[in-house]
């Protein structure tokens, strides 16, 4: 509700429009994930019931393997981490057995409105968990109008690196708010 809050103070001026760029368990529509059998919602949905599906458009990401910098729980330092291939039967091999190509998907095939496995990396992520708790059941078409596929990722370069063991958090550390 924070996040859709914010939003709506970022628009609320005469023709607002905003772009938002958030993890993909925060901006695809939880109605079409297991999110909804728990009674969660998230900002996709709610922006959507909100605004219109007509006025909002939801653009996921995935990757096959490559690297990531997370932590591995809530205040643990940033560190560069290997993804590792994608889970058998998920949308991510789904999409890398089809080719190795970067690629947006935009038109959706009837076999892809299937239910999969989706890969959810955040700023906490432990890649030993792997198998047991980085997936989400996902009908990928429904929770996202568009999807970002990149084959391989490389971990970034974090910007708040000083910051790091800090007492002091920056303006984008998710408590400061």
């Amino acid at each position: 509700v924070h996040m859709m809050d914010t939003l709506d103070r970022l628009i609320e001026h005469e023709n607002g429009k905003a772009i938002v760029w958030a993890h993909n368990t925060h901006i695809g529509d939880a109605r079409f994930t297991d999110m909804a059998a728990h009674g969660m919602t998230n900002l996709g949905q709610l922006a959507r019931e909100r605004y219109g599906e007509e006025n909002v458009f939801l653009v996921g990401f995935g990757s096959y393997e490559g690297s990531v910098i997370a932590g591995e729980e809530w205040g643990a330092p940033m560190e560069r981490m290997p993804v590792p291939r994608a889970q058998e039967g998920s949308w991510e091999e789904y999409l890398h057995n089809q080719s190795s190509e970067d690629r947006l998907i935009l038109d959706f095939t009837e076999e892809e409105h299937e239910v999969f496995v989706h890969r959810a990396i955040g700023v906490v992520y432990n890649p030993h968990h792997e198998r047991y708790g980085n997936y989400v059941p996902t009908i990928v078409p429904h929770r996202y109008d568009a999807f970002v596929y990149l084959d391989k990722t490389q971990a970034l370069h974090p910007m708040h690196t000083a910051f790091a063991g800090s007492a002091v958090r920056p303006d984008t550390y998710p408590f400061a708010v």
